[in-house]
């Protein structure tokens, strides 16, 4: 009996240490050599190569080329085949070798961003010419896992013309990606960034295709299993015109400000320029940090689309706005008459106009042809600020104008909710003397400037700014009263023509408009001209604000002028 339950006690014992021994094997082929065994079973199975698809490309309203795709090439490879330090110091010394300066702490940042499974295919080094390419796959040392990949780099011919309504494409980030993993990116794909290419990022993408290898242990294609076509994304032809973007970006020359064309009956945007300028190749090609800090820390700000983003008092060109929403309002008539002796007296100060010695007595049209301020301070008293809002919102004033560019800013309407929500005071009889004349708190875009002008000109229909010839929505009807809109259309080529704004009228077409000369508390006061032309059949409308250009009539109003011409003339 002895023996025998030593014999079960050996066996059991035997059980024990072989049930420990064959855990001990599992957790070293599972866990500790886990990694190991996974390469090699990834290097006799499927390998996934991913294409990513030409993205659509941008013309202007002539078929100029905006954006477009050129072939570069890229390194591809697996996680897995550059999982440890030795292989990516041996890659980035192979590169440097070629002129390709990138370190170890690249690729592993790369690699970072791009792991999502051991068996995809990520971008390793982006963007080689040919020449380098055929050098690097010619190298005796380059590794035999990774091979190139013919891909598209964007390129803007325009540059930095038309930077600020394109924009520009880079790779996706780790926060994109996370918000768009249900869209189809993976790590390295190229996003729009700003302007028309993230506008019209569902459109321009195109579809990825994607090739399924069946690859032998040293990783080398056996053959190719499965293939689907990469899909061009679909090309955007625009409103813009090259020729006129040109003109506008040189009218404003070192100046910061905006200057913007659009069709008065469509919203079809032809010029929209912001200066300063910025080069939009290299952010598509890829920077380094500290350019990225330098832009973004740039204190002339040029990323800054400011004539969609900046926002500024629309000063007297207000005017316009403030004649019609009175006339509407039956606060005054064409006759209506006003005293200007150079200043308003209210309370304890003293509301002084433009022109000290005063204008004498004034109704709308010669307000409007000499600017006067007084007039528009009492009829602004007398309409109150309720309605001055209340027209203001027919205008949208204070919301973006729905143009097909991110980044839009709405403005400010302002008003006694606003002030006491902003402030916790109640708004004042001053306040509205001050908004009466387009300063205090009404701060527009030059956009929005120009949308007000182009309802206007063209009889009360408010149109929605674009730039995507597809995008065009029919304008909304307000409701304006024709005889009433016609005397300020009547004021308003008075400016023009025996007014503040005649400089905007030698270059032979006829113009309607109004100049502004807006305060500004950091510096030189703000430059602004909006006009249309031609005054008495309008087609086109133009909205220049020059920043610290001090005045409305000589700066802004010869800019608006000679880019008016120029659309008729072409």
């Amino acid at each position: 009996m002895e023996i025998l339950d030593s014999r079960l006690k050996l066996f059991l014992y035997s059980m024990t240490l072989s049930i420990m021994i064959l855990i001990s094997g599992l957790y070293f082929c599972q866990i500790y050599q886990g990694d190991k065994y996974i390469r090699l079973a990834h290097n006799n199975r499927l390998r996934m190569i991913r294409f990513p698809a030409p993205r659509g490309e941008i013309f202007d309203r002539n078929g100029v080329p905006l954006a477009v795709n050129d072939t570069t090439f890229c390194i591809m490879g697996y996680p897995l085949d550059l999982n440890t330090p030795a292989k990516l110091e041996h890659l980035s010394r192979i590169l440097k070798r070629h002129g390709i300066p990138i370190t170890v702490a690249d690729l592993e940042k790369t690699i970072k961003q791009q792991r999502l499974a051991p068996y995809r295919v990520m971008k390793i080094v982006p963007n080689l010419t040919m020449t380098q390419m055929a050098e690097l796959v010619a190298d005796y040392e380059f590794p035999h896992e990774l091979f190139p990949l013919s891909v598209w780099r964007r390129t803007y011919p325009a540059g930095p013309t038309a930077a600020n309504i394109l924009g520009y494409v880079g790779e996706i980030s780790e926060e994109e990606l996370k918000a768009r993993a249900e869209d189809g990116y993976t790590g390295g794909d190229l996003i729009g960034k700003s302007g028309i290419e993230r506008s019209y990022e569902a459109i321009l993408r195109g579809s990825p295709g994607q090739e399924a290898l069946e690859v032998d242990a040293r990783g080398r294609k056996v053959r190719t299993l499965d293939a689907n076509n990469a899909v061009k994304g679909e090309d955007i032809h625009l409103t813009l015109d090259m020729g006129a973007q040109k003109m506008a970006v040189e009218l404003l020359g070192s100046n910061k400000g905006a200057l913007i064309a659009m069709d008065v009956h469509t919203g079809a945007v032809i010029a929209l320029a912001s200066s300063p300028v910025y080069d939009n190749n290299p952010l598509a090609w890829g920077i380094s940090g500290r350019e990225w800090v330098a832009l973004m820390n740039d204190p002339a700000r040029p990323m800054l689309n400011r004539a969609i983003a900046g926002v500024y008092p629309p000063a007297s060109t207000f005017k316009a706005f403030m004649s019609i929403a009175c006339l509407e309002e039956n606060v005054i008539t064409p006759s209506s008459m006003y005293t200007c002796r150079g200043g308003l007296r209210f309370a304890t100060h003293t509301f002084k106009c433009w022109k000290h010695s005063g204008h004498g007595g004034l109704n709308v049209l010669g307000a409007l042809q000499h600017s006067c301020d007084v007039f528009f301070y009492q009829v602004g008293m007398k309409a109150g600020i309720d309605k001055l809002i209340k027209w203001g919102r027919k205008f949208h004033l204070g919301e973006p104008t729905g143009i097909d560019l991110p980044g839009e800013s709405g403005g400010n309407i302002a008003g006694a909710e606003w002030k006491m929500r902003r402030f916790k005071t109640t708004w004042g009889t001053g306040d509205t003397i001050n908004y009466s004349i387009g300063q205090g708190y009404m701060l527009m875009t030059p956009i929005q400037i120009a949308r007000v002008y182009a309802a206007i000109a063209n009889g009360g229909k408010m149109v929605t700014p674009h730039f995507n010839r597809n995008a065009y929505k029919t304008p909304e009807d307000i409701g304006l009263t024709p005889e009433k809109l016609a005397v300020v259309q009547k004021g308003l080529g008075y400016v023009v023509s025996r007014g503040t704004g005649s400089r905007a009228g030698r270059f032979g077409v006829s113009i309607a408009g109004k100049t502004g000369t807006a305060q500004n508390s950091h510096g030189d006061d703000h430059a602004l001209f909006a006009g249309y032309a031609p005054a008495e059949n309008p087609k086109y409308v133009a909205v220049a604000v020059v920043e610290a250009g001090k005045h409305g009539s000589s700066v802004a109003a010869p800019m608006v002028g000679q880019l008016l011409a120029h659309l008729l003339s072409h």
